[in-house]
């Protein structure tokens, strides 16, 4: 059995003085997760969201940025 790493990403509008948040969406298939930290902490805690909170989180980005 292997384990699979955290893939980081950020989001292509996230050129905005660095205050960014990092996911790792490859990991929602293995583990049903999505795990989320600070772009400027990456060391720092990191907060494991449900598919559900995940696709909350998204759409209230969205709403936000309109």
């Amino acid at each position: 059995m292997t384990t699979e790493s955290p893939r980081w990403f950020k989001s292509s509008y996230s050129n905005n003085g660095g205050a960014c948040v990092e996911a790792a969406t490859n990991l929602l298939t293995a583990h049903g997760t999505v795990p989320v930290r600070d772009s400027k902490v990456p060391d720092g805690p990191i907060l494991t969201l449900t598919p559900d909170a995940w696709a909350g989180l998204i759409e209230f980005a969205r709403q936000a940025a309109t």
